[in-house]
C-alpha cells in the first residue's frame, strides 16, 4: 500500500530535480527519504519561487512517482553530499495552494496551516493527493 508525501522545497531547487530525475528533502537528509518507498506518490510544494528569497510562490510544483532503489548520496561539490531518491517525474504544471486550502483536508479550517511544512516531508491522505492531482492537471500513469 502506498503512502502520499508532500515535501517542500524551493521552486529552483524542485525544478531541478525534475531536470535530472531526483527528490531531495531537509537539506539533503537522509533519515526522511528512507520513509518513502518505491511507488509512493510525492508532490512538492515550494513556497519561494528561489532558494532563501523571500519571493513568495506557495504553489505545488512537481509531482512523481518515487522509483525502486535506496536513498543515495550525490556530490554536489564543496564538501556538500545530500541523499536523493529517484522519481518518475509526471507532466503536470504548478498550482497555486491558496484556492484548495478550504478542501484539502491538513489545511481545511487551520489558520496556520503553513506550521506543517516546516517539517520539509509529511504523509497527506488519498483525497488531498487526488485534490493536487486534480488542480495540477497532473497525467497520470495508467
Amino acid at each position: 500500500m502506498s503512502r502520499n508525501w508532500i515535501a517542500v522545497a524551493s521552486a529552483d531547487h524542485v525544478r531541478r530535480g525534475r531536470a535530472e530525475g531526483f527528490m531531495q528533502v531537509c537539506h539533503g537528509k537522509a533519515a526522511p527519504l528512507r520513509r518513502i518507498q518505491p511507488g509512493d506518490p510525492v508532490v512538492y510544494y515550494s513556497p519561494t519561487a528561489q532558494f532563501q528569497t523571500k519571493t513568495k510562490l506557495q504553489a505545488f510544483t512537481a509531482i512523481g512517482i518515487v522509483k525502486p532503489g535506496a536513498p543515495y548520496q550525490a556530490d554536489m561539490g564543496h564538501g556538500f553530499c545530500p541523499f536523493r531518491r529517484d522519481v518518475h517525474w509526471l507532466q503536470a504544471r504548478e498550482a497555486p495552494i491558496q484556492p484548495l486550502l478550504d478542501r484539502l483536508a491538513w489545511t481545511s479550517g487551520q489558520r496556520n496551516w503553513g506550521y506543517t511544512l516546516r517539517f520539509g516531508l509529511f504523509e497527506v491522505s488519498e483525497q488531498d493527493l487526488q485534490i493536487i492531482v486534480q488542480a495540477m492537471g497532473a497525467v497520470w500513469p495508467a
